[in-house]
């Protein structure tokens, strides 16, 4: 049984059409085929949901939680430690000790993430684009403003997956990042 409808008709066309990367390498400059990353953010209190996103992306090496509610990930660790957890602190995460903010490595790829309330990404992405640039990073993932989002702007894959549990675009959704050796695949998957 199919759990999730991917849109793949206006997402993967749309992702076909961004520029794709040269080869990427690990860490240790082995060339690697295909890494799943998983983005999910502003879950608010849902954790039923994100559990049925990590058990349809089996595959993901990586799980990036951009905050509204850290504590709905935090235990899913736990059940799903085959995968490696970034996990940051939203508006609505008080009193948290997880980042509003960070920078990752997956596949020899720099990947800037932030919840997006202390960049002010409502108003626009140019002080994302600016710290991604600023930190090397290929990829800018961020959340809080509920609406699903895929752009290439100044060679960063700029990247919101919406809110798995409160959209304000129509569909609750989630992002999968594939990191391939010719390029970043990034598409939305609306639930």
């Amino acid at each position: 049984m199919r759990l999730f409808k991917i849109n793949y008709s206006l997402s993967r066309a749309y992702a076909r059409q961004l520029p794709r990367g040269g080869s990427l390498s690990n860490e240790n400059d082995v060339k690697v085929k295909t890494l799943r990353i998983v983005v999910i953010s502003d879950s608010h209190k849902r954790s039923d949901i994100i559990e049925k996103i990590l058990y349809s992306q089996p595959d993901a090496t990586d799980v990036f939680f951009l905050g509204d509610h850290a504590d709905d990930i935090e235990d899913l660790q736990y059940i799903f430690s085959d995968k490696r957890f970034h996990i940051l602190s939203g508006n609505c995460d008080y009193f948290s000790a997880f980042p509003s903010s960070a920078v990752a490595t997956v596949g020899g790829v720099k990947i800037f993430y932030t919840h997006g309330h202390t960049l002010s990404v409502k108003y626009g992405t140019e002080r994302l684009i600016e710290t991604a640039k600023q930190n090397g990073c290929k990829i800018a993932l961020y959340g809080h403003t509920h609406i699903s989002k895929i752009l290439y702007e100044d060679g960063i894959y700029i990247v919101n997956p919406g809110s798995c549990s409160s959209a304000r675009d129509f569909h609750e959704s989630y992002a999968v990042i594939d990191i391939e050796q010719n390029g970043i695949m990034p598409i939305i998957v609306n639930l």
